[in-house]
């Protein structure tokens, strides 16, 4: 191969990939947007959030594919009320929900909102991307 030929090549694939970097960047979370959380194809963006008390955290499918938040329930402030999108009480419930009918989904476009009232950490997950670390924390201050 000449040396004219792999500098094309390498200059369409650096364009290529710079290209797909704008696109995941555009897809998420930004200061004029109506989220505090984006939901990739496997991950919360940002994944870590930090709120005051009393404030309401949205989270937004900015992706294709389904999500859910849902807390895991012994990593929350033991005062703290369990949130899982699709209302469910307990993490097991909605684990048995996604499993039997996608129960807790949020599509594409939704949003899912929380109001954080006690102080302290609030690790949370996504039921169906979990194996692929789709995992999440909102740090709740005074």
């Amino acid at each position: 191969m000449d040396r004219r030929t792999f500098l094309a090549g390498a200059a369409s694939v650096g364009s290529l990939s710079l290209a797909g970097c704008s696109a995941l960047r555009d897809g998420n979370a930004s200061a004029d947007t109506d989220h505090d959380i984006g939901m990739g194809s496997a991950f919360f963006r940002p994944a870590e959030l930090e709120v005051s008390a009393g404030e309401t955290v949205v989270w937004a499918n900015t992706g294709n594919r389904r999500h859910t938040v849902t807390a895991y329930e012994n990593q929350i402030p033991d005062e703290a009320e369990y949130f899982a999108s699709g209302g469910f009480e307990s993490e097991e419930s909605a684990r048995e929900g996604w499993m039997g009918d996608f129960e807790g989904r949020i599509e594409a476009g939704q949003t899912y909102e929380v109001t954080f009232e006690i102080p302290g950490e609030y690790h949370y997950f996504c039921i169906p991307h979990e194996p692929s670390g789709m995992v999440g924390k909102i740090v709740v201050t005074e």
